[in-house]
């Protein structure tokens, strides 16, 4: 009997990933091929691998080349609750299945998005200082003062990368970092205020890497829903004489960050927690970004490549959003080197210690750019063996908080 590359079996798989857990799709197809995606439940989504494991059996018994079939199809039971974790279950069930198709037809993921524009993607330095100064000991070296600082700001010039992107920090009498992101509750001030300590801080903040990173550096300041209009606007005041790349405001009043937009003197990013062209429509359509942020990991790639065209109909380039395991930077890869309108791709440098031993390929990156493979499908795959070794935290919080000390 010939194989009609139907889907036998679709189930989740998550492990340890030190702070948070890493959460997969496996597809498996009646000609023995294996699809993958990667998904998250840690970034204020609970829940997710509940919602895919319930739509499983719509799946099996389809043909994985009819990924488009299986998404509307899904999309149509779930309609009453879309979005949120339902969207996300969507977007990670079509990530698997575009790596099943792929493998099928023996090319890497990009050709069935229309083939790569480019050979290597540049990059920046996500997260920088965040990771190593608000998730001690996972990232080494640890940041603990202005000094961690610039050293870590050196260390992205020496290696190669020519962007950076960190949060808003502010430092203490006894010269200590520490963070402020009220709208994660560290510390928790749900009003938002943004007070002259907060102003004064990350700006020296900025200007400490500004120093130490030189002239040359693309400098990303990443605000998302840490403040509300006002505040941000007090912010984009404060810093509007300095060299930034971009303005990161996650809000979800389109008409509030057109208006930000239009008092800035740097360029606005947002939309990285939107599902769907419908959600970004209203963003484009009110001028609000200058780039938008897509999650392809929420959305599913297929879907994503439709969020950037309709991004170009309206004039504005596309990022990534991108803070996961590194089969989640492959999917965007492919995503970044197949979209025409691409501004920049965000990477983690900083990873926890065992993570080039959950996935197959980690990703190459040469002076400051991403290196694209051409193996088929996405180009990594998780090493069940070793997501063995590592079992998921069993209560790990959001946002890696509120997590049992041991």
């Amino acid at each position: 009997m010939t194989a009609q590359h139907r889907v036998t079996e679709l189930k989740t798989l998550s492990c340890s990933a030190s702070w948070r857990n890493y959460y997969f799709v496996k597809i498996t197809t009646d000609d023995g091929l294996v699809g993958w995606s990667e998904f998250d439940e840690g970034f204020g989504s609970p829940g997710v691998g509940a919602v895919i494991e319930q739509l499983a059996s719509r799946v099996v018994g389809q043909s994985v080349m009819q990924h488009e079939r299986i998404r509307e199809d899904l999309h149509c039971v779930t309609r009453p609750g879309s979005g949120g974790v339902v969207g996300q279950a969507l977007g990670a069930i079509e990530n698997a299945l575009l790596d099943a198709k792929a493998k099928t037809l023996g090319v890497p993921c990009y050709d069935l998005l229309g083939g790569k524009i480019r050979d290597r993607l540049r990059v920046y330095w996500s997260h920088c200082v965040t990771w190593r100064a608000g998730r001690v000991p996972h990232y080494q070296p640890e940041i603990h003062d202005a000094a961690g600082v610039r050293d870590l700001a050196r260390e992205v010039r020496e290696k190669g990368f020519t962007g950076l992107k960190t949060n808003i920090w502010r430092y203490e009498q006894d010269g200590k970092i520490a963070r402020w992101a009220t709208g994660f509750g560290t510390p928790f001030a749900p009003e938002l205020n943004i007070d002259r300590k907060v102003l004064k801080g990350l700006r020296e903040h900025l200007e400490i890497l500004r120093d130490a990173a030189g002239p040359d550096m693309d400098i990303m300041l990443d605000l998302n829903f840490n403040a509300k209009t006002e505040g941000y606007l007090r912010i984009l005041r404060e810093i509007a004489d300095l060299d930034m790349f971009w303005v990161e405001i996650d809000t979800l009043n389109p008409q509030a960050l057109a208006y930000l937009r239009s008092q800035s003197r740097h360029p606005i990013a947002s939309c990285e927690t939107l599902i769907g062209v419908q959600q970004f429509l209203p963003f484009l359509r009110e001028q609000a970004v200058d780039v938008a942020i897509v999650d392809t990991p929420w959305n599913g790639v297929w879907q994503s490549m439709k969020i950037a065209a309709a991004a170009e109909a309206h004039e504005v380039n596309v990022a990534c959003h991108n803070f996961y395991g590194h089969l989640c930077t492959m999917m965007n890869a492919h995503f970044c080197a197949a979209v025409p309108n691409l501004r920049i791709m965000e990477v983690d440098i900083d990873r926890i210690a065992w993570d080039h031993e959950l996935f197959t390929h980690v990703p190459v990156y040469e002076d400051g750019h991403l290196v694209l493979p051409d193996r088929p499908g996405w180009g990594t795959e998780p090493n069940e063996d070793a997501i063995k070794e590592y079992p998921p935290i069993a209560v790990h919080g959001l946002m890696g908080r509120s997590r049992p000390q041991s």
